[in-house]
């Protein structure tokens, strides 16, 4: 049994949809923001982290970007720099509210999300742990990975024309968000039999919007999340982001640190509440906090 409170708070003047997820004792033993990724809705994975952590004793608070969902904001406008503060604004918030604050904060993020908890955690000491599942580290690279040479040939002629379409006329036209982050089966499968199922995911993106995912990285930042523990996850077959994404980050970050590798699983053809791959994950994930967090107490 859960209690859901509907919440709205804002980040850059953008009211924010969200919800927060904690069993009826007063009792958490942390709480856990989980952060989507590309294009993703609260109610898709963040709600599917909800449920699995919540039986754990983890309360967790699920929100929607600005512009995503029934938060406020231009519609594809999906800069990541703009999304950190979204979360950071979370953390605000969470932080104000004297009945919930007091457990330990931990960002936990899925693909592009969990750069996007890197970006947060490595310039905001009030998260004490950082969960990192099927992270992007570069953003040019990975998304370049995606592309034959025609393709992303295309991709930049299209993006310099639209570079000088805005600074003529002030604006930047959309396009389809996986012309720019091209799926491939299983991972595009499941975006069209699951992810498709919430009628506000799969909105086109501006052209603007894909010039700053190419510019996004943290590389430079992991390593300033130490002596905060890390927890980094990949599938080990990822067809979207390599694992050697992952492999990077744990490289450059400091210890605590942990990687694991999920064998046989893609990107997230596993993401079922019920699936053997997740059920693992989240056993990983609950016996990482549970030693950090002593660790850090």
């Amino acid at each position: 049994m859960s209690d859901r409170e509907s919440i709205r708070f804002f980040s850059d003047g953008h009211r924010l949809d969200a919800e927060l997820w904690r069993t009826p004792s007063s009792d958490c033993a942390a709480l856990v923001i989980p952060c989507s990724g590309y294009l993703g809705l609260k109610g898709l994975h963040p709600a599917r982290f909800a449920r699995a952590l919540l039986p754990h004793g983890y309360a967790c608070f699920c929100f929607d970007y600005r512009g995503y969902g029934f938060s406020a904001g231009q519609p594809g406008r999906l800069f990541p720099g703009e999304q950190v503060e979204d979360i950071r604004a979370a953390i605000d918030y969470l932080c104000s509210r004297e009945d919930i604050a007091g457990p330990p904060l931990v960002l936990l993020g899925w693909g592009l999300g969990g750069a996007l908890v890197i970006a947060e955690a490595a310039h905001d000491s009030r998260v004490a742990a950082v969960v990192a599942l099927n992270a992007l580290a570069d953003g040019y690279r990975t998304t370049r990975a995606l592309h034959d040479d025609a393709s992303w040939a295309r991709l930049m002629e299209r993006l310099e024309r639209d570079r000088v379409e805005r600074v003529r006329y002030g604006h930047s036209a959309l396009i389809d968000a996986f012309e720019v982050v091209r799926l491939r089966s299983p991972t595009l499968d499941y975006v069209e039999s699951e992810l498709y199922k919430d009628s506000a995911f799969g909105f086109p993106v501006t052209c603007h919007a894909c010039e700053h995912l190419l510019r996004f990285s943290v590389e430079n930042l992991v390593g300033r999340i130490a002596p905060r523990p890390l927890f980094l996850a990949h599938g080990a077959e990822n067809d979207l982001y390599s694992p050697e994404e992952a492999q990077r980050l744990y490289q450059l970050a400091g210890e605590p640190r942990e990687l694991h590798l999920l064998e046989g699983a893609g990107h997230s053809e596993w993401m079922h509440d019920d699936h053997q791959t997740f059920q693992q994950l989240i056993g990983l994930i609950t016996g990482f906090l549970q030693r950090s967090l002593m660790r850090a107490g």
